[in-house]
Formats: structure tokens, C-alpha cells, sequence
């Protein structure tokens, strides 16, 4: 009882470094805490309050929570602090080359089903011609990709780094007979985010450098590719894929051709904005006897880059884009979550994957990184930073990623 009693002045006295207490309760076998105090911070300047606290409690193996309860502020502290164990940087690698083997197959592919004139009973000596133009390309598609993922990883990994957050390196995800080869690549946080500041900074990188690579990648893919005819009607057995638009897409090739495509055949009496509009949320009516652009390997993975950014700036749950919903409007963000859901239900009707980012939405987007202090607000300029994230998100969402005819 007496080194309980020790321990409580102890606590008191090294909260009272930082908050002007006006209660406490203890913890019992119901609470997940060792000891509640409220009352009111001593300074404004509460993030360097809580590593004031934090660094203080450590050697006791005690780590504080920051909460707001009404107008009353909250230290809660925990028993415990988290030490992550390492991880086995092999696992990554392996990863990495198993992925950067699948998205050349998947550019390989790609570029030979652009150039491929050979008869359709295709055999070893009807590819020998191409091959070395398809592997070519393969490569160009491959590095393309790679280097917007990498940027897009490492802009997490080296801003969880820059506030000595443990994050693990990432995580690329193989997909062979997809068409990128890939599914993307993922970072872990191996422990909460100390403020919203921080955790916007680490959620917020990713997309940002993502994008910083992106761009040039996909305009300098434009440049490489040519805008062609599209057939009014396709011959018996062969098939057409069209890439869905983003704002931002759809002005990249206007600036790099001009117009907006793809260019339909016949706006079928209908006023050209409505028409866009419509095609633009539901890849309706097909451009059949048209114009658009046939991507080149380069441009094809710029595209990617794009959708892979606007996916993952979802503003739900553990994505890029929940983070950034979550520091500006904190557990509010979950009030939007059905309006989300809907959505990607509704556009389900029109690109099918969308149903299964809803299913996995439903069941992980309720979970948010929370910080360990949630009272510490996010400063002016990261709260443009965040806005500015949610204006991203809307500039590269594709409502219809893909649409094949006839295949």
C-alpha cells in the first residue's frame, strides 16, 4: 500500500509539471488506465507538453494518453510502453523482387498486345519477332510503375522515419496476372502516432510523393503515345479496354494533344458537357468510331500511378485518404462512412470492383490510426496540407477505371 501510495504521489507530481489539476481517479480492474486526472494544460504549446510528460514517465514504464472530455482536458496514463520488435527486412525484399518479376510480365504482356500482328494461333516462332520490342516496353512499364510506388512508400516510410515513429519498410503485394502486375505496396505503423499532426504527416507524404512522380511519368508517357482511330465496330474476336478518366487525366491529355478524349465518334444529339458528364461517371456511350490516345508502356503505368493514389485517398479507415479525414474532423470522419459506402456501391454498377472496396471499407473502415495525444490540434499550415489532400483525391478519382468491349 505504501509504494501504491509512492507511485500515485510520483504520478501527481510529474502531471502536475504540465496540467493544473482539478481531480483524479484511480483505475481498478475495469479501466484500462492506472490513474485519470482533468483539468487544464499549462501552456497551448500541449505537443511539447505530452513529450514533456512522456519522456519523464518513460523509465517508469508508463506512457500518458491526452484526451478532451467537454472543456476539461484529460491525461490518462497507461501502464506500459511499446518497444516494436524489428522486422525481417527479407520478407520486403522477397516481396519486392517477386514484384518487380510480375509487373514486367504484366508490361511485357501489355506492349505485346499493342504490337502483336501475327495470326491468332499464336506460337514461340509467331512472338520471336516481337519479343525483344514487348520485353523492351515490359521494362520501360515496370520502372515506371516502380519508381511512383517507391516514391509513394518511401514518402511514408521517411516521414514516419523524420518523427521517429516506427514504421516498416514497405510491403509490395505481386499480382502476376493482374494488369499491372501488381497490387500495390503497403507500410505498417508499428505503433500509434504520437498527434494528428504527426500521423497527417506520415499519411499525407505517400500520396503527395506519389503524385510528384506521377505526373511526369505520365505526361512523358503521352508524349510517347499516338492518338489513333477507334474501330465503329470490332472484328469477330478481338477486344478493346478503355482506360477510365480522372480530372487530372483528362486534362493531361488535353495539355499534351489538345483535346479531351477520348473523342466520340458522334455526340448522338446530345449537348457535349452533358456528354462528358455522363461518360465521365459512367464510361457511357462507348467513343466506338472515335479518337483516343493508345498509351504507351510509360503511360500506361502513369495512369496506374494515378489510380493508385486516388484508391488510396479513399477517405475512410486505415487509407492515405481516412487519415487525412480523420485529423480534420477526428471521430466525426465515421458520420461519412455510409455516404462513402453508397457511393461505391452505386458506381459497383458500373466498374464491379468498386463493390469489393466497399466490402473491404465496411469492414476496416471503422478503425482509425488514433494518437496517443488527440488534444494537440493541427497547426494552420497542415491543416491546408489536409485540404489539399481531399482536393487531390478528387482530381485523380476515376469513377470507371476500366471498361473492355468485346473481350
Amino acid at each position: 500500500m505504501m509504494m501504491q501510495e509512492l507511485e500515485l504521489e510520483r504520478f501527481t507530481h510529474l502531471v502536475a509539471g504540465v496540467m493544473r489539476i482539478e481531480d483524479m481517479t484511480l483505475g481498478d480492474a475495469k479501466s484500462a488506465y492506472l490513474v485519470r486526472f482533468r483539468g487544464q494544460f499549462l501552456e497551448e504549446d500541449t505537443a511539447a507538453l505530452y513529450d514533456q510528460l512522456a519522456g519523464r514517465l518513460k523509465p517508469l514504464n508508463v506512457t500518458p494518453l491526452f484526451r478532451k472530455n467537454g472543456d476539461k482536458h484529460v491525461v490518462l496514463l497507461m501502464e506500459g510502453i511499446i518497444n516494436p520488435r524489428p522486422s525481417n527486412p527479407w520478407v520486403n525484399l522477397v516481396l519486392f523482387l517477386l514484384t518487380v518479376a510480375s509487373m514486367l510480365i504484366a508490361g511485357t504482356l501489355y506492349t505485346l498486345g499493342g504490337i502483336y500482328e501475327g495470326p491468332a494461333q499464336i506460337t514461340a516462332r509467331s512472338l520471336r519477332p516481337y519479343l525483344l520490342e514487348s520485353l523492351m516496353g515490359g521494362a520501360a512499364f515496370m520502372a515506371a510503375l516502380l519508381s511512383i510506388l517507391l516514391a509513394h512508400e518511401f514518402g511514408h516510410y521517411l516521414a514516419g522515419r523524420y518523427h521517429r515513429t516506427h514504421v516498416t519498410l514497405p510491403y509490395f503485394i505481386p499480382f502476376p496476372f493482374g494488369a499491372f502486375g501488381t497490387m500495390g505496396a503497403f507500410i505498417q505503423l508499428k505503433e500509434p502516432p504520437k498527434n494528428r499532426r504527426v500521423l497527417l504527416d506520415i499519411g499525407i507524404a505517400g500520396p503527395l510523393a506519389g503524385l510528384v512522380v506521377a505526373i511526369p511519368v505520365l505526361l512523358l508517357g503521352l508524349l510517347l503515345s499516338q492518338v489513333s482511330d477507334i474501330p465503329r465496330v470490332l472484328p469477330p474476336g478481338q477486344g478493346l479496354q478503355i482506360e477510365g478518366n480522372s480530372i487530372l487525366y483528362l486534362l493531361s491529355k488535353f495539355v499534351v494533344f489538345g483535346q479531351l478524349l477520348p473523342e466520340p465518334g458522334s455526340y448522338g444529339g446530345m449537348a457535349p458537357w452533358l456528354y462528358w458528364v455522363r461518360y465521365f461517371f459512367t464510361g457511357y456511350p462507348l467513343p466506338l468510331g472515335g479518337r483516343d490516345v493508345m498509351l504507351h508502356p510509360v503511360a500506361w503505368a502513369g495512369w496506374a500511378g494515378l489510380l493508385v493514389t486516388a484508391l488510396n485517398l479513399i477517405p475512410a479507415g486505415q487509407l492515405d485518404g481516412g487519415h487525412v479525414l480523420y485529423v480534420l474532423v477526428g471521430k466525426r470522419a465515421n458520420w461519412l462512412l455510409p455516404i462513402i459506402l453508397i457511393i461505391l456501391g452505386a458506381l459497383g454498377f458500373v466498374w464491379p470492383g468498386w463493390w469489393l472496396w466497399a466490402f473491404l471499407i465496411f469492414i476496416l473502415g471503422r478503425m482509425h490510426a488514433e494518437p496517443l495525444d488527440q488534444v494537440t490540434p493541427l497547426d494552420p499550415g497542415r491543416r491546408m496540407v489536409a485540404l489539399l489532400g481531399l482536393v487531390i483525391f478528387v482530381l485523380v478519382f476515376t469513377p470507371v477505371p476500366l471498361l473492355s468491349v468485346g473481350l
